[in-house]
């Protein structure tokens, strides 16, 4: 066999390897099949540490401040030095100016904004914590605009050593809203992203 050959024959080899080792680690890495939602939607079930689950419920809490529209809830979540659509020029810093640019948000006014945790990490610093997950932005009014889009949010919180209360320090869309055809579509992209529960490995 020609050297060339069969140098192909182990590039190939070590490609297949790749790939298997590749696909094994994707399985290991990816959230566990969970029950379908109300909907009757396949969900995901989060593999989180019991401080993960903590922010997780927080983020969740976060979230429902908004559907309830409670601005009051809303705003206690915050951190008072929070920043929101974070690493944009434009960006909202401090809580009451994130108070002030979400208010029409948080009061359902022309637009109605849902989200929900999908996954939480804590790294080497434990009073840190990375979320991130799916969102799905309704524009009841729109016309020649696509009425539905959604995307993922991806947020900061920062745990107050003194209440133990997690709070949002940073927050931002961690891909570009993708606008969809339908509100079946739109919940359909949603329940491949998101969580229903935490629990604690």
């Amino acid at each position: 066999m020609s050297a060339s050959r069969r140098g192909l024959r182990v590039g190939l080899r070590d490609v297949a390897l790749a790939g298997a080792f590749a696909a094994a680690l994707g399985a290991w890495a990816q959230p566990a099949a969970g029950p379908p939602d109300a909907d009757g939607y396949p969900t995901l079930k989060a593999r989180h540490t019991e401080r993960e689950c903590a922010v997780w419920a927080r983020e969740q809490s976060f979230a429902a401040s908004v559907e309830r529209h409670d601005a009051a809830a809303f705003a206690e979540h915050l951190h008072p030095g929070a920043i929101f659509n974070a690493g944009d020029a434009a960006a909202e810093r401090g809580r009451d100016a994130v108070l002030t640019a979400w208010a029409d948000i948080v009061e359902g006014r022309d637009v109605v904004l849902r989200w929900w945790p999908g996954s939480v990490q804590i790294g080497g610093v434990p009073d840190l914590a990375l979320s991130r997950g799916p969102f799905l932005l309704e524009l009841p009014g729109a016309e020649a605009a696509p009425r539905y889009r959604v995307g993922e949010f991806q947020s900061v919180w920062m745990r107050d050593r003194d209440s133990g209360a997690w709070r949002v320090l940073y927050d931002m869309s961690a891909t570009p809203p993708q606008a969809m055809e339908s509100l079946e579509a739109a919940r359909r992209w949603v329940a491949a992203r998101r969580t229903l529960g935490c629990s604690a490995r």
